[in-house]
């Protein structure tokens, strides 16, 4: 593995370079498929099995035993992986949101700004809201405001960027 070096150059120059997807209309794009596996770096958590939805504006993730903070600045709640287990997350609170459930239903919803991580590293910040998805086949659903800019999604495939490696313990 290479060692880490300055480059003196501006952080889109350099994304361009190594043909990473980037916002910039007309840039490369990266193909998704319809599902793919996700983790969030700064929790150790995951993988996720997450659908891509272009017609979901928001995306969400499962949680339970949902807590704010008495000042409502953070945010406590539990979630499963793919696998089921349990792990804690706290984070600050970003906003609360009306969203439209797939069934019509409006309801407010806390929503969280976090690092997502496709199998590869590839890494984005978005947002996500906080839902019960236990009845869902997919523990987190990823929408057009977190799927814009980075990505193509190919309905016909799943899992077009692989698997996380199980030597990384996730």
């Amino acid at each position: 593995m290479g060692s880490a070096r300055r480059v003196d150059q501006p952080a889109g120059r350099v994304g361009e370079d190594l043909a990473l997807p980037s916002r910039k209309r007309g840039a490369e794009r990266l193909v998704i498929g319809r599902r793919e596996w996700i983790r969030l770096p700064g929790f150790d958590a995951g993988p996720f099995h997450a659908k891509t939805d272009s017609g979901a504006r928001s995306s969400s993730i499962h949680a339970e035993q949902i807590v704010l903070s008495d000042d409502c600045s953070e945010v406590g709640f539990y979630t499963r992986d793919h696998y089921g287990r349990r792990r804690w997350c706290e984070l600050p609170v970003g906003g609360v949101s009306r969203v439209k459930s797939s069934t019509g239903e409006s309801k407010p919803r806390v929503w969280v700004e976090t690092e997502l991580e496709l199998p590869g590293g590839f890494r984005w910040r978005t947002r996500l809201t906080l839902a019960n998805r236990q009845r869902m086949k997919c523990s987190m659903l990823l929408g057009r405001r977190a799927l814009s800019g980075f990505f193509l999604i190919d309905t016909a495939c799943d899992h077009m960027m692989g698997a996380f490696d199980a030597r990384d313990g996730h």
